[in-house]
């Protein structure tokens, strides 16, 4: 059987496999490198990402981490003239609690070792340090975080959302970008830098003193002296072809997105996400129904917070967005998942207790509505794998649980630096694999009470 021959094989033209593909051949253009996937690139899980980004996480490793991929983004959006469509009006986190102490701990974590003072607490807006975010443009907002903490000022600067919210934390370098157009943009520069591109599903890895690649079907082999395994949601089984166990686990998220014909949601409304757990609202004949039928009475009990809506498209556009990541139980994968019927009325409930206008599509959603989702691959401590394994030559980009757009930029440069053998990012070691033998970082994983998940 024929067999083709490549320096470097990447398994996964997903969001992360094309960025490394992309910084492979950026940080070393004579690099003999082959991208390969079982479809067309982008076309899974990149498919399903809610195209959000933000710098906030409560620990500042993955703060520096998510740092650094906006700033490739923005390298990318300048040179580009804005191809892939970045815009900023932050994060906005809602709850109706007035002691936040612990949110405050997780932003000041977050933001720990920073040369500005990045958190800004407004009790009215007399201070006059608040900055709304008026425009989408994100060379004009500002950075860091606001903590509104009146309830005066938080009806006055969000007049759409419930009455009862009485703290607001608005996280300012955040936004949304098309991970479609990023993704293009860097496999555009990576095959006219010479790089190749290949489709096939991998089904075997022989390991000698270089790697065979066995393709189902009648393709031909690959022989490569590396590979980057960026396989999103099989990482982990391509990883046990070469034997090597990936802490990791799929859950299956879902969202929703329609044309907000009703006009419920304001144009300049950030990336909305309300953090308290809730009980939806349902009337109280529907209620005693659903604790009536096992199968649904869970619907009729509380369900945790951080359900999350957004205009989707811009100042311009018409559709909004929602997903609620409730579901953490293991999913086995599928190319073809099945979604919960009752999803869409379940997200659209929870979030008009956060934003009480989108009420008027109760039972009457537009038809137009999109019902998709993805998988969210993750480890225990919620930090992707990057790096090299265990195993010689093969190296990980993977467990990136619904931050892989977000993160593909520092996640595709931070491996190929691996692989390349350049100088790493001092956050390096805590992203690799080979975290788990150093007992001070899994001292710091173990400790860690929020994994940043919404």
């Amino acid at each position: 059987m024929k067999q083709l021959e490549t320096d470097i094989l990447v398994i996964g033209a997903g969001s992360v496999g094309i960025a490394v593909a992309y910084y492979l051949k950026k940080l070393k253009p004579d690099a003999d490198v082959t991208l390969i996937d079982c479809g067309q690139p982008m076309a899974f899980t990149s498919a399903q990402s809610g195209e959000n980004y933000r710098n906030w996480w409560p620990h500042p490793l993955m703060r520096a981490f998510t740092d650094h991929s906006i700033d490739l983004m923005e390298e990318i959006t300048r040179s580009t003239d804005n191809r892939i469509m970045m815009t900023r009006r932050g994060y906005v986190l809602a709850t109706r609690e007035t002691n936040i102490e612990g949110l405050l701990a997780d932003m000041e974590a977050g933001y720990k070792g920073s040369d500005q003072n990045e958190i800004r607490q407004h009790s009215g807006y007399s201070a006059g340090t608040y900055q709304q975010a008026e425009t989408e443009d994100w060379e004009l907002a500002p950075n860091g975080v606001d903590i509104l903490t009146d309830k005066a000022m938080i009806e006055q600067v969000f007049p759409y959302f419930e009455k009862d919210v009485r703290s607001i934390l608005h996280i300012r370098r955040a936004g949304m970008i098309s991970g479609q157009q990023m993704g293009q943009y860097m496999l555009d520069v990576f095959r006219s830098s010479g790089g190749k591109r290949g489709t096939g599903n991998v089904v075997h890895i022989d390991k000698g003193t270089q790697f065979t690649v066995h393709i189902e079907g009648t393709g031909p082999n690959i022989a490569a002296e590396r590979i980057v395994n960026a396989a999103g949601p099989f990482v982990g089984e391509i990883a046990t072809m070469v034997g090597v166990d990936l802490p990791v686990q799929n859950w299956l998220q879902q969202k929703i997105a329609f044309e907000d014909i009703k006009k419920a949601i304001p144009r300049q409304m950030p990336f909305s996400i309300d953090l308290d757990p809730q009980y939806l609202d349902w009337s109280t004949e529907e209620r005693e129904l659903l604790v009536q039928e096992p199968e649904f009475s869970w619907l009729a009990g509380e369900l945790p917070g951080s359900v999350h809506c957004r205009p989707e498209g811009g100042d311009g556009g018409t559709w909004v967005k929602m997903g609620w990541a409730y579901n953490q139980s293991k999913t086995p994968v599928t190319f073809d998942p099945a979604f919960d019927d009752q999803f869409p009325e379940i997200v659209l409930r929870g979030a008009a207790r956060l934003n009480p206008a989108l009420k008027a599509y109760y039972g009457q959603l537009p038809r137009a509505m999109v019902h998709y989702g993805g998988y969210y691959t993750l480890t225990d401590e919620n930090w992707p794998l990057l790096g090299p394994t265990d195993v010689n030559g093969f190296y990980v980009a993977g467990a990136l649980s619904g931050f892989g757009t977000m993160a593909a930029c520092s996640s595709g440069e931070l491996v190929a630096q691996s692989v390349l053998g350049l100088g790493l990012p001092d956050y390096a070691e805590m992203l690799s694999p080979q975290r788990y033998r150093n007992p001070r970082i899994v001292s710091e994983m173990q400790k860690q009470q929020n994994r940043g998940i919404l």
